[in-house]
């Protein structure tokens, strides 16, 4: 009798192991099936078209150039763009906030994180893109995940 049951129970359970699509759930809590054959689509369709309105994203801002700020051309009134506090708190735990980015910048090109200005930013949970002045300079980095480096750069 016992093995009997243990029999049921193996062949039971590999039935349900033998099943290849899976339903994972993303970042931005739109459900994707995964199946078996290396392709993916999306579960909650009408509802990926609803969260593009609320989708964490930072538009790309663009600033006036008009007079000149420690090389680079900035307008006097200029104030850095604000972040998403929600995207910020998601990447303290990986190091990767905009102060953490600030410092990276500053140690690169040799000055003082206060010398560091925002100029845009574009960002998402997993990836974001930033553009500095630094040091008199326009620089660009890129965030991909928690990895900050450089954009054009590899390595």
């Amino acid at each position: 009798m016992k093995t009997f049951f243990f029999t049921l129970l193996f062949i039971i359970s590999g039935f349900s192991f033998a099943q290849n699509n899976y339903i994972v759930k993303t970042d931005d809590g739109r459900r994707v099936l995964l199946k078996a054959d290396y392709t993916w689509e999306y579960i909650d369709a009408e509802s990926s078209k609803n969260n593009k309105a609320t989708q964490d994203n930072v538009e790309v801002k663009e600033i006036a150039k008009s007079a000149e700020k420690n090389g680079c051309k900035l307008a006097d009134d200029f104030e850095e763009p604000k972040l998403d506090n929600k995207i910020q708190n998601q990447l303290k735990k990986g190091r990767a906030t905009i102060s953490h980015i600030k410092k990276k910048v500053a140690k690169d090109y040799n000055c003082t994180v206060d010398d560091v200005v925002l100029l845009s930013a574009s960002e998402q949970k997993a990836k974001g893109r930033y553009d500095f002045c630094a040091n008199g300079k326009q620089v660009s980095y890129k965030r991909v995940g928690n990895s900050i480096i450089e954009n054009n750069k590899f390595f």
